[in-house]
């Protein structure tokens, strides 16, 4: 096994995966956005269970991380409409709270540069960490919308190759276990398979 071979790349997307995945996980808890919380929970499991049957060349392993893929682009694509307003989608709606809680994105108030209009009194600051729709963010560098968009690019560029390897390595760990039998090594076509999966 060389180390820029399919199977050492996809090891090192789905550990990208896994540290990107598991950042957003940290913001969207802070902005109590319920939606993405529990994707971003069902995709560390299956990048984990996808990096397992990397490293132990299990086919349906890597076949479940492949669908979840599609999944995992579809939302974070979804996800990118929402906050560019695209097709009817606000970003000022509770799609991604699930109508739970009237937060937002974290990074509507604590931005890259952004700035408050004035301290707020230590109750006032009290509530404005309860509920960010209270404070007012007079300017930032990136906007808030921006910063989202710009991780769901990030998951879009390591997803998109890891699909291509895991769609590479099912079909190759596949014929792996097509041609050998672990219980008796590799078997003549003639002859049935001893070893059933």
């Amino acid at each position: 096994m060389g180390c820029c071979s399919a199977r050492c790349m996809l090891i090192l997307l789905c550990c990208l995966q896994l540290i990107t995945a598991l950042e957003k996980q940290v913001f969207d808890f802070l902005g109590y956005q319920w939606a993405p919380i529990m994707i971003n929970f069902f995709h560390i499991i299956v990048v984990i269970l996808g990096l397992f049957g990397v490293i132990q060349y299990r086919s349906r392993y890597v076949l479940m991380y492949l669908l979840w893929t599609l999944l995992w682009v579809g939302w974070n694509v979804f996800v990118s409409c929402v906050y560019l307003d695209v097709g009817g989608l606000a970003k000022d709606s509770d799609v991604l709270s699930l109508g739970v809680s009237s937060h937002r994105s974290w990074w509507k108030v604590n931005g890259p540069g952004c700035e408050s209009d004035g301290l707020p009194s230590s109750a006032g600051w009290q509530k404005n960490q309860q509920n960010p729709e209270l404070s007012t963010v007079t300017s930032c560098w990136l906007e808030y919308q921006y910063v989202e968009v710009l991780h769901c690019i990030g998951q879009l560029l390591i997803s998109l190759p890891g699909f291509v390897y895991a769609c590479y390595l099912a079909s190759t760990f596949s014929d792996e276990e097509d041609s050998f039998n672990f219980i008796g090594g590799f078997h003549h076509p003639s002859k049935p398979s001893q070893f059933l999966f």
